[in-house]
């Protein structure tokens, strides 16, 4: 007897998962499916789990392919089933192809081809509420855009559209994707919701585009290189009842959100200074140091100390000071510090893509500090410090893989509950932080 075993959330029971549970039945004769637990799915990112346990594990019994189902529970609790129930074939799903080859150690590995587009059907969308998705751009982040959304239950990304065909079909290729649409239109026509990932200066106009056509809009930052335009986007949304939010994945993630109820819950007292670094060192030919419009330091970097400081101290200072420092062989500035005043405080924002500095977030108040060591955009370590080192206090909060999933999942949970405007990055935030940015050299 062959014996079969395979995983999944399974939640929204779809003909995509039915599928594959045919295919993982087929290759053996007794096959075992490991259903997620809530707990588990929590310690490993997965958002938005629409469907509990029991409901979960109901719905593949009534599929009538399992032999046995069990509860996965902790990380590593394949290694151990595997040798519990003498399994000859680990299955999975193509698009985790290569993540589980460690276990062919202990049984045969074998990733099953999914049937592209067939997760997200249209009654499955009515039914469930599931957010079909549109990529449009193939670049770096739009690759990890992809696997991040396997971790948020209610939404699926059908298709993707590139300038560039050929580039589309083998982006959809590569992810098992339904369609890579030669139009823009074309892909507007088949979804619910756009996500822009291209070069900046284009954000503007995919982003108009989708939202004349009745599609919500998740838009990479910058959102646009200018407040007036910015501005345009949110009025067209709010008159069409859409959402358009701006992906900086930080505005969403838990840690932060904890650092900005500690910091405004009085903690240290009243606020006095925001100072927040980002650089990062860059090789040449990337987009970020091309000199083309929208490229440079602020407008890659700027939006995260800038979401920062707006969160903290608000989104109306009484002065702004911007200083570049542009590249010796190039028009793109390599190092810029924002400084702004405030009525009762002060901030300064430092980025860079031509030299390195400690990337770390510094809140000082009356009563005390808070720090946030490097990477403070991917929050996760808080200290609160004050003049008693032995009174310091540490919390330390989650931030999963690549935190896409983090904005994804607000993007979802605002297009279900209907509801335009996120208090986690809301549209004053976003026309100020653009409003900075557009002072960059680079924008032209």
């Amino acid at each position: 007897m062959s014996r079969v075993i395979t995983y999944g959330t399974f939640d929204l029971l779809h003909d995509g998962h039915i599928r594959l549970l045919e295919r993982a039945r087929n290759a053996g004769n007794y096959l075992i499916v490991g259903v997620t637990s809530e707990r588990y799915d929590e310690r490993r990112g997965k958002l938005s789990v629409h469907d509990s346990l029991a409901e979960r594990i109901e719905n593949v019994r009534k599929t009538g392919l399992a032999d046995k189902i069990i509860v996965e529970e902790y990380e590593g609790q394949k290694v151990d089933d595997i040798q519990r129930y003498s399994i000859d074939l680990f299955a999975i799903g193509s698009d985790w192809t290569g993540h589980f080859d460690y276990l062919n150690q202990l049984c045969k590995v074998q990733y099953l081809e999914r049937t592209a587009g067939v997760s997200s059907t249209e009654s499955r969308a009515v039914k469930s509420g599931i957010v079909r998705i549109g990529i449009v751009g193939t670049g770096r982040i739009a690759n990890r855009f992809v696997q991040e959304a396997k971790f948020v239950s209610s939404v699926s990304v059908e298709h993707v559209f590139s300038r560039r065909y050929e580039t589309a079909s083998k982006f959809r290729q590569t992810h098992s994707l339904g369609l890579a649409t030669k139009t823009y239109d074309d892909l507007l026509d088949q979804i619910d919701a756009v996500y822009i990932a291209t070069p900046h200066e284009s954000h503007y106009d995919y982003a108009r585009r989708a939202l004349a056509a009745g599609r919500h809009v998740l838009c990479e930052k910058p959102l646009t290189l200018s407040c007036e335009e910015t501005s345009q986007l949110y009025s067209m949304a709010d008159i069409s009842g859409l959402v358009l939010l701006e992906g900086i994945k930080t505005a969403f993630s838990p840690g932060f959100l904890r650092l900005c109820s500690l910091a405004q819950s009085g903690t240290i007292g009243e606020i006095m200074a925001v100072d927040a670094t980002f650089t990062r060192l860059t090789g040449p030919g990337l987009r970020e140091t091309s000199g083309d419009s929208g490229s440079g330091s602020l407008t890659e970097l700027g939006s995260y100390p800038l979401l920062a400081i707006a969160r903290l101290l608000g989104t109306e200072p009484t002065q702004v000071i911007c200083d570049s420092i542009v590249a010796s062989d190039s028009t793109v500035d390599a190092l810029t510090r924002v400084s702004l005043k405030y009525e009762r405080a002060v901030a300064t924002a430092t980025v860079a893509l031509g030299a390195k500095s400690e990337g770390d977030l510094r809140i000082a108040g009356t009563k005390g500090y808070i720090y946030v060591p490097s990477p403070w955009w991917k929050t996760s370590r808080i200290e609160i410090r004050g003049e008693d080192a032995s009174k310091n206090v540490v919390y330390v909060e989650p931030f999963q893989g690549d935190g896409l999933r983090y904005e994804l999942s607000e993007f979802s949970s605002m297009i279900q509950s209907k509801s335009t405007h996120s208090y986690k990055l809301n549209r004053k935030t976003s026309e100020f932080i653009q409003s900075i940015i557009s002072m960059s050299p680079t924008i032209r």
